[in-house]
């Protein structure tokens, strides 16, 4: 080995480990900047007389671009290399963020709101762009480490109600629009060139003939649950508390991070778990977890009155504030455990379509994202009961579990 190759190879694990870490804090931040609607949207729902549909809405509308654009974004990784995608996505992203600041109405929200969610979109470029750093025993480590980004949800719970009541809401967005060009400069300079740029092979439309391929869709289903869930209630829960539990702005946001923050840092631990034990098993095993945190959360407040041989009996049922806190966290956790686990699962099945499956499949979870905070908000509306979100979210693994079992664990007991 001559001296040339024994550098570079020392020079390797350096370089994929600073792509590592500029990655995920580019994502981190994105996420912020993502979510930020959540914390602004508690006062904004009070100047424009917001019902909770509209509220929903207001706080999902970033969502839906997020989601939209990683299928775009992450075929664009394949073709051009997450280096200069993500760099160029910071960039453009300063401009709409900057400019929400200047809104006054609920239409302006919404269609500026469009065009800032496209910062959600970056999971879709560094997923396989760090992936391709590291062989194939460490990719569920690294791309959970750089899942860990979504920590931003916890971040903006903390940040975002301090610089609001500091210096008012509009001066939020034009922080956060610095923040991104400062972000951009950051991460060209210590990022690596992606060693995978321009190695899909065949046109644009050969590489999305991977999407015939049955499992795509198994994961898409699969992420529309952890992802799409995590998002929601990352965005649904700081009102949540504030009106259940007579909290402010500020101690709600605080209390919400119990949920954002497990389901954010412990992805890298998802992602070791997932390299030890298989996607497979943390995928399901979360869910079943996930499904029994969710079935205590949606229980509403309620006197039971049982009637004895000696009179009445009144049983009081009520989440207090600290169960809400501990399955809050719990729940958040196995979203994790469950989101690294899925792109594992991308990894391993399509390794050399990563950026393009990564983006259906984010695209999948976006939109769960997207969706789930207006039917929140409409089932409000509706039948009046708060916990009325956990309730959807109880029905949705439910039924997710059945399908799991119908198409995979049944299966492999018969093979």
């Amino acid at each position: 080995m001559t001296p040339n190759q024994i550098v570079a190879l020392a020079a390797a694990p350096r370089r994929a480990y600073a792509t590592l870490y500029a990655s995920t804090f580019a994502f981190m931040v994105c996420f912020v900047v993502w979510m930020m609607f959540g914390v602004l949207g508690i006062q904004l729902r009070d100047e424009l007389g917001l019902n909770s549909t509209e509220f929903g809405l207001l706080t999902a509308t970033p969502v839906l671009t997020g989601a939209v654009m990683r299928l775009p974004l992450g075929a664009w990784t394949d073709r051009f290399g997450g280096r200069n995608v993500m760099t160029v996505l910071l960039v453009i992203c300063a401009v709409p963020v900057y400019i929400v600041s200047y809104a006054t109405q609920l239409w302006q929200f919404l269609v500026i709101g469009l065009f800032l969610g496209c910062v959600g979109a970056s999971f879709a470029v560094g997923t396989p762009y760090v992936a391709r750093f590291f062989p194939p025993e460490r990719r569920g480590f690294a791309m959970g480490f750089f899942g860990a980004g979504a920590v931003g949800a916890a971040v903006n719970l903390f940040i975002t109600p301090s610089l609001q009541a500091a210096y008012g809401w509009r001066m939020v967005p034009r922080i956060y629009a610095v923040v991104l060009l400062l972000t951009a400069a950051g991460f060209w300079l210590v990022a690596a060139r992606d060693p995978g740029a321009g190695k899909a092979g065949g046109s644009l439309r050969q590489s999305f003939q991977v999407l015939r391929d049955p499992r795509v869709w198994r994961l898409c289903q699969y992420y529309s649950i952890t992802f799409g869930g995590f998002t929601a209630l990352s965005l649904w829960i700081p009102q949540y508390l504030k009106a259940e539990y007579g909290m402010t702005v500020v101690a709600a946001a605080a209390v919400a991070a119990g949920f954002s923050l497990p389901g954010s840092v412990l992805r890298a631990v998802g992602g070791v778990l997932s390299d030890r034990h298989g996607a497979h098993a943390v995928t399901w095993w979360g869910l079943w977890v996930a499904w029994i945190c969710l079935f205590l959360l949606s229980y509403p407040k309620t006197d039971l009155v049982i009637y004895t041989i000696d009179g009445t009996w009144t049983l009081h049922l009520y989440v207090s504030m600290l169960i809400f806190v501990l399955l809050a966290f719990v729940l958040g956790a196995v979203f994790a455990f469950g989101m690294a686990s899925t792109f594992k699962y991308v990894a391993d099945d399509f390794p050399q379509n990563m950026g393009l499956v990564t983006g259906v499949v984010g695209l999948a979870g976006g939109l769960g994202g997207f969706l789930l905070p207006i039917l929140f908000g409409a089932l409000l509306d509706i039948f009046k009961i708060r916990s009325s979100c956990f309730m959807l979210m109880y029905g949705i693994v439910w039924v997710s579990l059945i399908l799991i079992y119908l198409s995979d664990i049944r299966k492999s007991r018969l093979a």
